[in-house]
């Protein structure tokens, strides 16, 4: 195996896609709480699905709402995003969670990150990826959200044939940044995907092919 890469090549990668793509930041949504529902509603599906879902809430998108609404309605409007039973409960779910907090950003962001993580973790249906992704948009706790295409390009840059596990990857980018810059990192990595670390990479070009070690044996 290929050595591992360090914090110190993680932000070698971060400044070196910042260079090629520069600002990046997303998650498309009207308020917290959306963001909320949509890291629950891509588990398993495309963006475009997750929209889909979204709009058949016709504005109706709101913590009291999915609380009030019938399981058998809820699931109805969230059909496109797939899984759709599953989904509704972790829906009324996570929301009961938030009305512990009185659907109010400050009262959860006034609680050490850990604490907040840990309850979201103990609740079915969410793993380290949905709470991250809900800490970080949700909430700007600053963490690193680590997705598919992260795992992806780290295995690709370290030439391995096995692939770090979720926590090694989230300690490449560190515990002490702001919540901006892990928002930023984590779109980048993701437009980089899109457009040379694909399933079939496409090494021609890409900003990190300078220190990809897979990408030096295609040359």
């Amino acid at each position: 195996m290929a050595g591992k890469i360090n914090r110190q090549t993680g932000n070698s990668l971060y400044d070196l896609l910042f260079a090629r793509y520069g600002e990046r930041r997303w998650w498309p949504a009207e308020s917290p709480y959306e963001v909320m529902a949509g890291a629950i509603l891509t588990q398993n599906t495309a963006w475009t699905n997750v929209e889909k879902a979204i709009a058949r809430f016709e504005g109706r998108l709101s913590p009291q709402f999915v609380l009030s609404a019938d399981a058998g309605d809820l699931m109805e409007i969230i059909r496109p995003a797939g899984f759709f039973n599953r989904k509704a409960g972790c829906l009324k779910t996570l929301t009961a969670w938030y009305g512990q907090y009185g659907f109010a950003v400050p009262s959860v962001r006034a609680q050490p990150v850990q604490k907040i993580r840990g309850e979201l973790l103990a609740l079915r249906g969410i793993g380290k990826k949905t709470a991250d992704s809900i800490l970080l948009y949700a909430f700007e706790f600053p963490i690193f959200v680590v997705d598919a295409y992260t795992l992806r390009l780290l295995k690709r840059l370290e030439d391995s044939e096995e692939a770090r596990s979720y926590d090694e990857a989230q300690a490449l980018f560190g515990a002490d940044l702001d919540a901006a810059l892990y928002n930023n990192a984590h779109a980048l990595i993701v437009e980089n995907a899109k457009t040379h670390c694909r399933a079939k990479p496409v090494c021609e070009g890409c900003p990190l092919a300078g220190i990809c070690k897979t990408a030096a044996k295609t040359v």
